[in-house]
């Protein structure tokens, strides 16, 4: 039978894993990116065991983890009084259930450019996708695509082919850059399997993510980030970089190999987040994957875990039903459950890190963090931080084979 035709909005994460998943199902696949040549955007990320076990199935798990670190801790500490205020591991899963993968997103989104590609996915680029009807592509220049069987959105949390308002940010977001991994005397205060943060209550926070390599014959590098409010990023900008050095060094002066690396504000990119789910995933003839459909702060560091889940449930949902509209359908029951919670999840977690708040800060200093120690907490805060909580690979398959 002869494969159906599938347009995608979007050469982002979820949008090259949607390609490779049904190009290799035998789908005929276009992928339309505003972007002339494929490019990532974006610093470094943690792919969670539920996300590593989707690009297996795309064939590019291998190459993440041999190029990126792997994760063993989340650890904060809040200070100036260096109490640990965070501290999750992934041993309390228990033997074999695996542990975090941080990479350099470039990795990532060239494993699924790649993965794409060889499936037999095509791209078009200088695209730029405004609209979309009757499975045809509307683009900023007047044109429009051939009409498909399917329009897939993966334009993110802007989409404007999301019929919903846009989501509002979150009052803070974080300034990310990456950083040459510190070799000799100046790695020794670091865990390179380790996420680690530091924090003033909740209005600063300062952390360090070890990433790996973009390609193998790359040095080993860092995600650094320093969360920041949108109402100060004008002052941030217009400041001398040297106040912020200042401060960042003055909240965590170890941290001066990876500050000291700064030297120009252009290197610090501004990430602004979303929270929010729209209320369904598919209209006729079309779907939304990741910030399309749900948005979250990334506390929880699941952003890029929720699309690749995304990828592979509508992926597996065409594969059993040749009916489009009886896809959808199944693709949106695989996944509301595990996204309605994880985005219960992030809207409880987010302001014990980032808000305004001392009084959470304090509950979160002095409540919070003695309780996640107790049993059985720290496999349950495990199982949150890895993504299998509601079991969101299972409720794939099911839905599947039902």
């Amino acid at each position: 039978m002869p494969g159906r035709s599938i347009a995608i909005a979007g050469g982002g994460i979820a949008g090259l894993a949607c390609a490779a998943l049904m190009a290799r199902a035998g789908e005929r696949v276009v992928i339309y990116d505003r972007m002339a040549a494929p490019a990532p955007i974006g610093s470094g990320l943690i792919l969670q065991p539920v996300g590593l076990a989707v690009l297996d199935a795309i064939g590019a798990a291998a190459r993440m983890r041999s190029l990126g670190a792997p994760i063993k801790r989340l650890f904060g500490r809040t200070m100036p009084s260096n109490r640990v205020v965070l501290d999750v591991r992934y041993r309390a899963l228990g033997g074999g259930a695996g542990e975090g993968v941080a990479v350099h997103r470039g990795a990532l989104f060239e494993a699924l450019l790649d993965a794409a590609r060889d499936a037999g996915a095509q791209m078009e680029g200088g695209r730029d996708v405004i609209a979309a009807s009757g499975g045809r592509l509307t683009f900023a220049d007047g044109t429009t695509s051939p009409r498909f069987d399917l329009v897939i959105d993966a334009l993110g949390v802007k989409s404007p082919l999301a019929r919903s308002a846009p989501m509002p940010p979150l009052p803070f977001g974080a300034l990310w850059c990456n950083v040459d991994w510190p070799e000799g005397k100046d790695a020794a205060p670091f865990d390179p399997n380790a996420l680690e943060q530091r924090y003033e209550s909740a209005r600063k926070m300062v952390g360090v993510l070890p990433v790996g390599r973009l390609r193998p014959d790359a040095p080993r590098q860092a995600a650094f980030f320093w969360s920041l409010r949108h109402a100060d990023l004008a002052a941030w900008r217009a400041a001398p970089l040297d106040l912020w050095r200042a401060d960042a060094h003055k909240l965590w002066p170890q941290a001066a190999p990876f500050i000291s690396q700064v030297k120009d504000r252009e290197q610090l990119i501004f990430a602004a987040y979303c929270h929010g789910t729209r209320a369904s995933p598919a209209s006729p003839a079309m779907a939304h994957v990741g910030d399309s459909w749900h948005s979250a702060s990334p506390q929880l560091g699941q952003g890029a875990n929720m699309a690749l889940l995304d990828a592979l449930g509508l992926a597996r949902a065409l594969e059993a039903n040749r009916d489009i509209s009886l896809a959808l359908d199944a693709y949106s029951r695989s996944r509301r459950g595990h996204i309605r919670l994880y985005q219960l999840a992030s809207w409880m977690f987010t302001p014990a890190y980032q808000s305004d708040s001392h009084a959470i800060a304090l509950v979160r200093d002095w409540l919070m963090a003695p309780f996640s120690r107790l049993w059985p907490m720290p496999k349950i805060l495990a199982a949150l931080v890895a993504g299998s909580i509601g079991s969101p690979l299972s409720a794939i398959e099911v839905t599947r084979d039902g």
